[in-house]
């Protein structure tokens, strides 16, 4: 735990205590923060998402509503992130038949004091899990995998792009 205030573990104070980081100082700047990951499953279960044949209804536009609704409650489920207003949340889900797979591409934007990063990264998550849920019944050994930020923009940090 860090013992001083310049501790890069900016969700603890000087005794090592979780706190909610003080953005009040911090100017205003668009932030966007672009996120990646994927969902691989059986060959059949894929084609049958492919054919709009889940029993559930259409599972790709059901995950893309679910991220962007996940991304709008992240303050909820994360205990010490602020919550932001979000001026967009791009959900896009392509599936790879080569892979069997899903892959889901969500983009997060807001101009404000803080980061879009966890919002982008809870949107990911939710919509491959509602794909899971969606499935689990035809493939209960889908596997989600590689969620991860590949781009930030803003704030003081600037430009931040995955090798």
């Amino acid at each position: 735990m860090p013992d001083t205030p310049d501790s890069p573990l900016t969700h603890f104070n000087a005794r090592g205590e979780a706190h909610m980081v003080d953005i009040g100082a911090k100017g205003e700047t668009t932030r966007v923060a672009r996120v990646r990951g994927r969902i691989t499953m059986q060959a059949e279960t894929l084609a049958l998402i492919l054919r709009g044949d889940a029993k559930k209804g259409d599972v790709l536009g059901i995950a893309r509503i679910a991220g962007i609704q996940a991304s709008k409650r992240t303050a909820e489920l994360i205990p010490l992130c602020h919550p932001i207003p979000l001026t967009r949340v791009a959900v896009d889900l392509k599936p790879d038949t080569a892979a069997s797979a899903v892959e889901v591409e969500v983009t997060a934007e807001t101009v404000g004091r803080t980061g879009v990063e966890m919002e982008a990264l809870t949107a990911a998550s939710v919509a491959l899990l509602t794909i899971y849920d969606m499935c689990k019944a035809v493939d209960r050994g889908m596997q989600i995998e590689a969620i991860r930020l590949v781009e930030k923009l803003g704030g003081k940090s600037g430009h931040w792009q995955a090798d």
